[in-house]
């Protein structure tokens, strides 16, 4: 697991954002993970500039998002398809045939479930998946409790969940308490991950994450079973993280870093034989 703390949320977004536009210039046809809420926000603005002044072109990528509520349409207001076309779709060259949003007002979820599951494996698995983190450490909609092995399906949304995201609606009592989620199986089969959080309410989640251990009550820490983590977070995000020396020490000795002595000369090929597992500071 990679972690990245940058001093502004700007900045951590538009350094995210690069990186996926890196994998869609190296895979022109890339499979994305995508997530709604306001932490991506900054990320699909950035992707958004690029395509506009850069010619970063989507005309291959394919797209999976995480979620969507049930009972709402795609034309309603708060559903994540409305957010997806307002926010990143209706901005960019993707072919709508490529994108893919489970659906909120299907007569059968198993079945729909079942086929998200196979469309993903059809198009030959997530290439990148980018996550937020919830207040009470919950990844896509598994809400603590979730089975680490969890598949796509229908989930009972918890009530800080629901309490978090009425924000977003005009009343309290109009958000669903069911979701569409890809779950925590699935999430993890994607090739990289890319966690991004900002501010200070997602610190104590963040740090339950990533220092403390892999349980079901934190869905994001079955992050740190996964091979190729990415953690983007701004100084507020990082606040409750213990191991700021540590993470110091790994950013100033990882192998690309800028050394010339003969002890690190000495030490290159035993870090590369073991791995880098540590977490990283900017």
């Amino acid at each position: 697991m990679e972690l990245l703390i940058y001093p502004r949320y700007e900045e951590m977004s538009a350094v995210a954002a690069r990186q996926i536009a890196d994998l869609i210039n190296a895979k022109p046809d890339a499979v994305l993970g995508l997530a709604t809420g306001s932490t991506p926000l900054g990320v699909y603005r950035e992707l958004v500039r690029m395509h506009l002044e850069e010619g970063l072109d989507f005309s291959e990528v394919r797209t999976f998002n995480l979620d969507e509520y049930v009972g709402l349409g795609p034309q309603d207001r708060q559903s994540y398809h409305c957010f997806m076309h307002e926010h990143l779709f209706q901005h960019v060259n993707l072919t709508p045939r490529n994108t893919h949003i489970p659906s909120g007002t299907t007569r059968n979820y198993p079945a729909f479930c079942a086929w998200y599951e196979r469309r993903i494996e059809d198009c030959g698995g997530i290439d990148l998946q980018i996550l937020g983190i919830g207040g009470d450490g919950h990844i896509a909609f598994n809400e603590p409790g979730s089975s680490l092995a969890s598949r796509t399906r229908l989930k009972t949304l918890a009530r800080e969940t629901i309490e978090d995201n009425a924000r977003f609606f005009d009343r309290k009592e109009d958000v669903p308490i069911y979701a569409i989620t890809m779950g925590v199986g699935t999430i993890l089969e994607a090739r990289h991950c890319l966690l991004l959080a900002s501010g200070t309410s997602k610190a104590h989640p963040i740090a339950q994450a990533v220092e403390g251990p892999v349980t079901a009550m934190c869905t994001a820490s079955a992050l740190q079973l996964h091979p190729h983590v990415t953690v983007y977070l701004d100084e507020a995000a990082a606040g409750a993280l213990v191991s700021h020396e540590h993470h110091r020490w790994i950013a100033a000795n990882r192998p690309n870093a800028p050394r010339t002595d003969t002890w690190w000369q000495n030490t290159v090929d035993a870090v590369e034989y073991a791995g880098d597992t540590g977490v990283h500071q900017r």
